[in-house]
């Protein structure tokens, strides 16, 4: 049973809706989103590129400044070593765009997940060396690769660190020891000693920051790197980071010139998978162009998804934005099928009573179990892991949530793993068949979650009755995008909905159409997408079969409900009308 929670935040709604020039309705919205007093909420509403902070307060960006500006004046060679996530291609472009631009002779390399796993490792460091490589830059990795380093440094290399996830540490009773490589300078915002004063930057984003500051430091206008933002945008929502603070700024002035882009492989990309740029937004980036940016890393290579951001020719673009687009469609067929066969083990066995799911799958594709994981986590409420068979033992990949730090967690089991990494909603992680059932037990006998943590909470920012549903509300709602992790889409609610007749259409049979009222006689179009079915058996188990069948005749039924919803504009042959989105229903 979902746990409902309407919140009620203080705050001076009129004086802020004055101030700001917002409706009461909307600053209230705005502080459930935990954005208090006039500078946050000016800064939510209006921060422009000239509010992001100075990437100069990053720990060593100094450092790595320096170093790259004598390697550039030195014509060294610099190799950029990425990942092979959404993150890590677009951080890979950026380091490879603006070094470039500098003036730097910088090519790069991305690992292969199957064969060489994730981030740095000996055979990445060892081509460089054999290709002549001075210096090797990472993005999105680096920080948990202090052996990998320091070989590299011992073959002669500089190496400079840029990467955003938690810094390893071994523990000592209640003291955290940190394990920093001996890189020539390391930039992670969420390193110890790190005057940065946001922590929840991407890895494109801290690639951005120091590619900035390089070319600031070289004389250059940092204004030539605005397009670079897109990027940045890109893989902040692909990689599900928070939409606060200097993260909410670089997805909105992004996601603006995304819609216009003259990259002609995101172009592509957004023309081969029909999307409307006028309306492109950050739900496209998590779940459109994001999963075929994914694809190439997860069935392929990487490298594919970086070659379109590379792409000059609109007909090399096209071929490679296809290549994505369909390798991604195999990936969803594959993930339908894997997520079914973990579901059928969870519901048949004694994994159903586990809290903690871990899942072992070993012939899914290595590449999916982080997806499969996240299916998991959304269907039964609690922390997954999906493990699969590689080359070398078993590797998994683990999705949260908010009660459960999964790193945490995977660092109380570290003897059982040959290597771990991630943060606090999802992690990485490989170990050896043998310790499998072990690992599972483990992560179970440790768990402090309580029932009330593995209920699905379904936040609701204010109860709202259909009158309001108007043009006017869904015009200001946009003051709040963009939406995703951390700013999620405003919810509102209405008890004792009474439906008066709808029906089932789409190929899947997903969308069901109705017409509600609420309490106070107001009546709307109402759509609900999702489970349908479940949707018509749980209104035939609270009110008979007659009711139901009168309903879906379009009748009058005398069923009501307690909804969840989101009001939009239904554009449809020319004509506008209002509707619900019905998003939860008890």
């Amino acid at each position: 049973m979902e746990q409902w929670i309407l919140l009620r935040k203080g705050a001076d709604f009129e004086e802020l809706g004055r101030k700001f020039g917002i409706s009461p309705r909307l600053a209230c919205l705005i502080r459930n989103r935990d954005v208090i007093g006039p500078e946050a909420v000016d800064r939510y509403l209006n921060g422009t590129i000239t509010d992001l902070y100075d990437g100069m307060l990053m720990k060593d960006m100094d450092k790595a400044v320096e170093i790259l500006r004598e390697k550039i004046e030195e014509n060294r060679k610099i190799r950029i070593i990425g990942d092979y996530d959404i993150d890590g291609v677009n951080a890979t472009y950026i380091l490879l765009k603006g070094l470039r631009k500098s003036g730097a002779c910088a090519d790069s390399d991305i690992p292969d997940r199957i064969k060489d796993g994730y981030g740095l490792n000996i055979e990445l460091i060892e081509r460089a060396y054999r290709d002549g490589i001075d210096t090797i830059v990472t993005c999105d990795n680096g920080i948990a690769a202090s052996e990998e380093i320091a070989y590299g440094k011992r073959l002669g290399m500089t190496v400079i660190v840029t990467d955003h996830h938690e810094v390893p540490y071994e523990s000592e009773g209640e003291e955290k020891n940190y394990i920093l490589p001996a890189a020539d300078a390391v930039i992670d915002p969420k390193q110890p000693g790190c005057g940065y004063p946001f922590k929840g930057l991407c890895g494109a984003a801290v690639a951005y920051k120091l590619i900035e500051a390089l070319y600031e430091a070289m004389g250059n206008e940092a204004d030539d790197l605005d397009d670079l933002l897109e990027n940045v945008a890109v893989a902040t929502v692909g990689d599900v980071m928070e939409l606060v603070d200097e993260n909410r700024i670089l997805v909105r002035e992004g996601l603006e010139r995304l819609r216009r882009t003259v990259n002609p492989g995101l172009g592509a990309l957004i023309e081969c998978t029909g999307i409307d740029r006028e309306k492109l937004n950050s739900y496209h980036i998590g779940f459109v162009l994001g999963p075929c940016l994914n694809a190439g890393g997860r069935l392929d290579t990487a490298k594919r998804a970086l070659d379109l951001l590379c792409a000059e020719r609109k007909k090399e673009a096209d071929i490679l934005a296809g290549d994505l687009k369909a390798l991604n469609d195999s990936r969803k067929e594959m993930t339908a099928a894997a997520v079914e066969q973990a579901v059928q083990m969870i519901e048949t066995t004694s994994l159903g009573k586990d809290r903690v799911l871990a899942v072992y799958l070993p012939d899914c594709h290595e590449s999916l179990a982080g997806i499969v994981a996240g299916r998991l986590r959304e269907r039964y409420c609690r922390p997954a892991y999906v493990m699969t068979d590689a080359e070398d033992g078993v590797k998994g990949s683990g999705r949260s949530i908010e009660a459960y730090h999964m790193y945490e967690e995977l660092a109380g089991c570290r003897e059982l793993l040959t290597k771990y990494g991630g943060h606090m909603m999802a992690a990485g992680f490989s170990l050896e068949k043998e310790n499998v059932e072990q690992f599972r037990r483990r992560l179970n006998e440790n768990c402090t979650l309580k029932e009330s943590d593995m209920r699905e909470k379904v936040v609701i920012d204010m109860e709202m009755p259909f009158s309001c549903v108007t043009e006017d509300i869904v015009r200001e709602l946009k003051y709040l995008e963009p939406f995703g992790n951390g700013n999620k889409k405003p919810v509102f609610a209405a008890r004792k909905v009474e439906l008066l007749g709808g029906q089932i259409f789409g190929k899947n049979r997903n969308v069901l159409k109705m017409r509600v009222k609420d309490a106070a006689g107001n009546e709307t179009e109402a759509v609900y997408f999702g489970d349908t079915g479940r949707f018509c058996s749980y209104l035939e188990e609270q009110y008979g079969k007659e009711a139901l069948k009168q309903f879906l005749g379009r009748r009058r039924s005398k069923m009501t409900l307690s909804v969840t919803y989101y009001p939009e504009v239904n554009e449809y042959m020319g004509s506008r009308t209002m509707q619900i989105v019905i998003t939860h229903y008890q």
